[in-house]
């Protein structure tokens, strides 16, 4: 995931430009994690983009509140 960039769009506007972020790693006591911040966010329902095509998922933004999305371990395959 380290330096990979992470696409949403809002759910109800798919044809509007995506919000991007890069995949940074965090060091904690527990390991190592992995985590992208898109600050600006309005709330609303997101979908998450694996690539320029297909999505890999959803998140509920609330307003003034931090989101998670956990990425799926097993997802799509890389790219031909």
């Amino acid at each position: 995931m380290l330096g990979r960039e992470i696409e949403v769009s809002r759910a109800d506007r798919a044809s509007e430009p995506r919000t991007h972020a890069a995949v940074r790693e965090r060091q904690v006591r527990d390991g190592t994690f992995h985590s992208a911040v898109c600050p600006d966010l309005p709330a609303g329902c997101y979908t998450v983009w694996w690539d320029a095509d297909r999505p890999v998922g959803a998140v509920s933004v609330a307003g003034g509140i931090v989101a998670e999305f956990i990425w799926p371990t097993s997802a799509y395959p890389a790219a031909d």
